[in-house]
């Protein structure tokens, strides 16, 4: 039994330092080398974004601006939707559907597909992302122009739908300035008792 098991070690010792065992080693590295990332199953974010992109591109093909307009609006009344549903799950935890609530309660995790960068200030949030898993698809796709509908119109609508006072700036787009960057605000009663006033004199008027 002794000899067998000493017969069997040297013939696996004799296939990794043989020359021959070392060549198959080394392409088996030069394979790892080659793999195909693109064949990794994909995130369930770059689904949704291919997925997006070619509705889009397929209405606004057919009915130009006038289907950009009607995929935007959308967009926005599925936000509004997601709004609201975060302003609901606020409440379940017993919060309002104020500024300090809106990131502990919303709907969709980060992965490490999203690089990103968050700042609180006084009524304000502003953050930074340098990577988004939806515009680095459009990007790499070159659906550029499609993906923009939906950044124009997704936060500011998610954050209405939150808090008809909660209003999004969101003056970078990844897609074309190579990050988004956003800023977060929660209106004042001051300001919103000037709209209502502004409002009344333009009916007035």
């Amino acid at each position: 039994m002794r000899e067998a098991e000493r017969l069997f070690a040297f013939i696996d010792d004799r296939s990794i330092n043989h020359p021959k065992g070392e060549i198959t080693m080394a392409k088996q590295e030069e394979q790892k080398i080659k793999h195909d990332e693109s064949l990794e199953p994909a995130s369930p974010y770059t689904i949704m974004a291919k997925l997006f992109a070619h509705l889009s591109k397929s209405v606004v093909d057919k009915f130009g601006e006038e289907g950009a307009d009607a995929i935007r609006e959308g967009v926005r009344t599925f936000g509004e939707e997601r709004g609201r549903d975060i302003a609901r799950r606020a409440a379940a935890n017993g919060q309002p559907n104020d500024i300090m609530n809106y990131l502990p309660n919303y709907d969709m995790g980060r992965s490490d597909l999203f690089e990103y960068e968050t700042e609180y200030v006084p009524n304000e949030i502003e953050q930074t992302f340098t990577r988004c898993p939806f515009g680095d698809t459009w990007k790499e796709d070159g659906m550029e122009e499609y993906g923009i509908l939906y950044c124009q119109m997704i936060d500011p609508s998610i954050a209405r739908g939150y808090n008809p006072n909660f209003e999004v700036v969101h003056d970078q787009y990844l897609v074309k300035d190579g990050q988004c960057h956003f800023r977060f605000q929660m209106k004042q009663k001051e300001e919103q008792a000037n709209e209502s006033t502004d409002e009344a004199k333009a009916k007035g008027e």
